[in-house]
């Protein structure tokens, strides 16, 4: 925004940062809390610490102890977040996902030459694992967790003295005793407990292969008694939804019988879609865009869908007393243009399920790509350069903060809606 928007607006920032950081003991903590709020939201090519301090003209170490030393629990302002999304957004579904934070040096908490989908490559990142609660034309980052790599884990080393290396640097970082490596996939349902911890809404899970391709991050949403929508990959194996295992008969009529298995190999998902043919696809709509055509004024994004109900196969899946493997739906894109199909989603949805509600979940991430772009390229969300993990933990809080405020005014019919 603008300094002149942000003018105008500073009476509601004042009354919404009051909200979100109502928690804070504090009132110079609250003041300096919507002092960063501020800076995050004023225009300007860098939202670190001095740039934003220069903006705002305040001392750049007012804003660093804030964030950095203060003692103030970011996830007490989470939760208010959460709760604040419930109301003002009305979230149909929480989107996982993970996001990387290029860094230059080796000395930030948890950071590690790793993989990064957002950045697209290996590199020195850090990677911030996020919940978004979502409907089709809003969202907020309610929640999240800076994952902590195996070379950051003392405990997972078998080296004693690269133990000591390790916890000399997770004290540096002043990163807590009780964090340690654990799979992303774990994180979110950290994250799926705390929600509800909180009291906010039981919702569908939505996330893409990176998450939904693990068996045990689908069975651990289903102990939970929470629906998912998830991608998968085209490769992963599975049953048609009528097949049934059969018990062979006792080798030579003794001994133990055998286990009950299905008599044919899985199929791949690609296999099973494409054997059904074309004309088992229908065109669904999903959201409107915004290219309008001739062939289509109103903008509505439309693909051709199919769903099939399957019985995902591996090791990881319990089965029946029987050797039943458990039937999911399985939704399928493949559009006019494309060979194949080009997307698969599986879902524990009831088999009765229209495929327009299960199309409408699936297409619904988007909404965290719009988030991670606007948290990152108008808020500053990596922009943060302190190495202190409580220090990431409450920038990140903070932006998301930011970017609700955003969201806030940007639903408010007499308002013009910030860039």
């Amino acid at each position: 925004m603008t300094p002149d928007q942000i003018a105008e607006l500073r009476p509601r920032l004042g009354e919404f940062a009051a909200d979100m950081l109502g928690c804070l003991a504090r009132s110079d903590q609250r003041a300096t809390g919507e002092l960063y709020l501020r800076g995050l939201l004023t225009d300007g090519r860098r939202k670190s610490m001095q740039p934003m301090a220069e903006r705002l003209g305040v001392d750049h170490q007012r804003l660093q102890q804030f964030v950095t030393s203060s003692t103030w629990d970011f996830t007490a302002v989470r939760r208010r977040l959460s709760s604040w999304a419930a109301q003002a957004i009305g979230p149909r579904a929480y989107v996982i996902d993970d996001t990387g934070f290029p860094k230059d040096g080796p000395a930030s908490a948890c950071v590690a030459w790793q993989y990064s989908g957002t950045l697209g490559k290996t590199a020195n990142c850090q990677i911030g694992v996020s919940v978004h609660a979502v409907n089709d034309t809003c969202s907020a980052a309610v929640d999240w967790r800076l994952f902590c790599p195996e070379s950051w884990d003392d405990k997972a080393c078998d080296d004693p003295e690269q133990a000591e290396k390790v916890r000399r640097k997770r004290a540096e970082s002043k990163v807590p005793d009780d964090v340690r490596h654990i799979e992303k996939w774990r994180l979110a349902l950290d994250m799926l407990d705390e929600q509800t911890e909180w009291g906010s809404p039981r919702l569908p899970v939505v996330a893409d292969a990176g998450y939904g391709d693990c068996t045990r991050f689908r069975l651990g949403v289903e102990e939970r008694g929470l629906d998912y929508v998830v991608a998968l990959k085209a490769g992963t194996s599975a049953h048609p939804g009528e097949a049934e295992p059969v018990r062979p008969p006792r080798n030579g009529g003794c001994g133990r019988r055998p286990k009950p298995h299905y008599p044919k190999p899985a199929s791949s998902l690609r296999e099973i879609a494409m054997a059904a043919g074309r004309d088992a696809y229908q065109e669904v709509a999903w959201r409107q865009g915004t290219r309008k055509t001739k062939g289509n004024p109103s903008a509505a994004m439309t693909s051709k869908f199919a769903v099939f109900v399957v019985r995902p196969a591996n090791r990881d899946i319990p089965r029946a007393d029987d050797g039943t493997l458990p039937a999911k739906l399985l939704l399928v894109e493949w559009p006019d243009e494309a060979n194949e199909p080009t997307d698969y989603w599986l879902s524990n949805l009831p088999a009765d399920t229209p495929i327009d509600q299960l199309v409408d979940l699936a297409k619904i991430r988007w909404r965290i790509e719009h988030d991670y772009r606007e948290l990152k390229t108008g808020l500053g969300l990596d922009h943060f350069e302190g190495r202190s993990w409580t220090g990431w933990n409450r920038h990140v809080t903070l932006v998301a903060i930011a970017q609700a405020f955003c969201t806030m005014v940007r639903l408010d019919p007499k308002q013009d809606a910030p860039a």
